[in-house]
């Protein structure tokens, strides 16, 4: 099965003590959960001492609790907040106020200094800072970030997810300042050391509705016949320079979130929309790779380094979309040629070893007060496949160069965006799942598996278990996290491989850019904290997906709160011994169908080989990826829950259409 990348071997505490992130459950006791450990550590309340909720701690075992079968422990100190903004309401008294947070997770309330209310009187909804809490104190300091007026229960929502999560609702002043004093424009010394790519034929393509466009492709034909390409990335490290207020908190946040109704920006908009957003028909700074290749995209030779674009046109993906369709349109040669050119990149990337999971992105139609109106299902195209098959080679191609190249021999420390193969304990049972559809599996290479991966999605498109087998396929398979140990990309074949595309958005693109140029101008100092940053970048980005997968569920819980009392068809998405859940294939929307609403037709027992309840006495099951009919019984948005029922085939009206016409 080949080397995994444990982070198990890296965890070697003290024997009695351990790292690890404090899970608060509602009832105040509490769980520290530590990578590598099979069991969570009990720590009981009172022992959690100053921590909250999601906090990397460090916890001390219980001396008389280490030979039973229960570790408990105390927290001993706090090595990183997750969270430092809260909201809540204040309590103003004449002399002080206090805070106190909406959340459970046993928060407690704040001491608010009145000189530290900025605006806010009693009884007002507001947004929090932590500001210290000292040892002799029993309550945090905190201080008053923004009153929160006239927002709808959505928006509330929304900000409440955003700062649970970690993230800050506004930017600081500092960095909002430092932004704004950033001049506009290109001047002679911005030209010093940069290639002048301007009056060559430059185009963006990105979403209808983007702001921020980071990535840029020109082309031109060269006299041979073959083609300059030329992948443009917005050159963020020329204007956040190391140490700064814009850095700082750049890192501090290390991505961009992107919510249904608004964008958590990584860098202010002075910055991610107007400075580096490489518009058309401006002057801009970008950090490029350059390629020259012939018509069957075989690379003859590439370079990296600073430049100086002019875009001529922007593009949607339907745009470009429709040009590959009808082979029309504005710039449409050098649009098809590119397209030819990423197909065949892409064909031999599949080739090589990479796993073509077929991609789906719901998005939500939204109303003037965002709330959800209808849902829109899009799959990747040609035009999706264009862009990302030349920023995949950049990517590559960067992470390349800078892997050669060594300090005192050792290679310099990078952050590698990387993906290691799949979780044995995972696959096994995902394969003798796949038997029973008649899919057989290699396991004796990591290149095997691959291959497997790639002849049971062929022979699965179209059929009625594709979805399952995707969904049950991605689940056996390691989460990409950015390391600077160089183990490789297993899902995209690649051997290196890193960040480097997005910088407004993702911040080791920014460490990327700025190592590559210690590179370039061969002036390479070892970062010894790079490590450590690399695996901020990856919590962080954990802690962003978690916060659009919640936002995703509120708004499909908002959605589908219209159908109480409907049925839809759907497919069995999960199941577990209590209930199984189940996605309605019109809206993609998912919900629990409990066991116990079950218990009128059978007693069901999880079969975990199977991934199905099975009845005791029937034999009836229900399998992920089974087709049922589901009826809406309740949506609570508190919760971010919906409640389905199972309706016997018999029964069920199968479509929405027929029930309002019987209405």
């Amino acid at each position: 099965m080949g080397r995994k990348n444990s982070s198990a071997k890296k965890n070697k505490p003290h024997p009695h003590s351990y790292t690890g992130i404090l899970d608060i459950t509602k009832s105040g006791m509490a769980f520290v959960i530590v990578d590598g450990l099979k069991q969570d550590i009990l720590v009981r309340p009172g022992d959690y001492r100053k921590a909250f909720h999601g906090d990397k701690v460090v916890v001390q075992l219980k001396q008389g609790n280490l030979r039973t079968g229960r570790l408990q422990g105390q927290v001993i100190e706090i090595l990183e907040r997750k969270q430092t903004e809260f909201i809540g309401h204040v309590e103003v008294n004449d002399d002080f106020a206090f805070f106190i947070p909406d959340s459970g997770k046993s928060t407690p309330d704040f001491f608010v200094p009145l000189s530290q209310l900025n605006g806010a009187v009693n009884g007002d909804r507001v947004v929090v800072k932590l500001l210290e809490w000292n040892r002799d104190e029993k309550n945090p300091k905190g201080t008053v970030l923004t009153v929160i007026e006239g927002e709808n229960q959505n928006d509330i929502a929304m900000k409440e997810l955003i700062v649970q999560n970690g993230f800050p609702l506004e930017f600081s002043e500092d960095t909002v300042e430092e932004s704004e004093r950033i001049s506009e424009g290109v001047s002679a010394t911005d030209l010093e050391n940069r290639k002048d790519m301007r009056k060559i034929l430059t185009i963006t393509i990105d979403p209808v509705d983007a702001k921020d466009f980071d990535d840029a492709i020109s082309f031109r034909v060269l006299k041979k016949g073959e083609y300059e390409i030329g992948v443009h990335i917005a050159d963020v490290s020329h204007f956040v320079e190391t140490g700064t207020a814009l850095d700082n908190e750049a890192y501090e946040r290390a991505t961009s979130v992107y919510l249904p109704d608004r964008v958590v920006p990584m860098l202010p908009e002075r910055i991610s929309n107007e400075l580096c957003s490489l518009r058309p028909k401006e002057d801009k700074l970008t950090y490029s790779c350059i390629f020259q290749m012939n018509s069957k995209a075989e690379i003859k030779q590439y370079w990296i380094g600073r430049t100086i674009i002019h875009s001529d046109y922007r593009f949607t993906y339907e745009e470009v979309q429709d040009i590959i369709e009808t082979r029309a349109g504005m710039y449409a040669t050098e649009v098809l040629v590119l397209n030819d050119l990423a197909q065949r990149f892409r064909k031999a990337r599949f080739k090589n070893g990479a796993i073509n999971f077929s991609s789906q992105e719901v998005r939500f139609k939204l109303d003037e007060n965002n709330k959800p109106i209808g849902i829109v299902i899009k799959e990747s195209k040609e035009a999706h496949q264009l862009i990302e098959e030349f920023m995949l080679l950049a990517n590559r191609v960067v992470a390349e160069k800078v892997s050669g190249v060594k300090i005192n021999k050792k290679p310099i420390p990078f952050p590698y965006r990387v993906h290691d193969q799949p979780d044995e304990e995972k696959l096994i049972p995902f394969i003798e799942f796949a038997k029973k559809f008649g899919h057989r599996f290699e396991t004796q290479s990591p290149e095997a598996i691959a291959s497997s991966f790639n002849r049971m999605l062929t022979a699965a498109k179209g059929l009625p278990e594709q979805h399952v087998l995707e969904q049950l396929g991605i689940r056996t398979m390691a989460k990409a996290v950015y390391t600077s140990e160089n183990i490789g990309h297993y899902g995209l074949g690649f051997e290196h491989y890193c960040h480097f595309t997005s910088p407004i958005r993702r911040y080791p693109d920014i460490l990327v850019h700025r190592i590559l140029t210690q590179v370039l101008t061969e002036k390479v100092k070892a970062d010894k904290k790079l490590e450590e940053k690399c695996k901020h970048c990856s919590e962080r980005e954990r802690a962003a997906m978690e916060t659009e997968r919640a936002a995703n569920k509120y708004k499909q819980v908002e959605f589908m709160s219209q159908f109480i009392g409907e049925e839809f068809k759907a497919v069995i998405s999960g199941v577990s011994s209590f209930g199984f859940w189940a996605e309605t294939v019109e809206h993609k929307c998912e919900g629990l169908v409990s066991v116990f609403s079950l218990q009128e037709f059978d007693d069901f027992r999880l079969i975990e080989s199977e991934y199905c309840l099975a009845g005791r006495r029937s034999g009836r099951t229900f399998r992920i990826g089974d087709n049922v009919t589901i009826r809406v019984i309740a949506a609570n948005l508190t919760k971010r829950q919906l409640d389905y029922e199972w309706v016997l085939q018999s029964d069920a009206i199968l479509t929405t259409k027929k029930k309002k016409k019987g209405k």
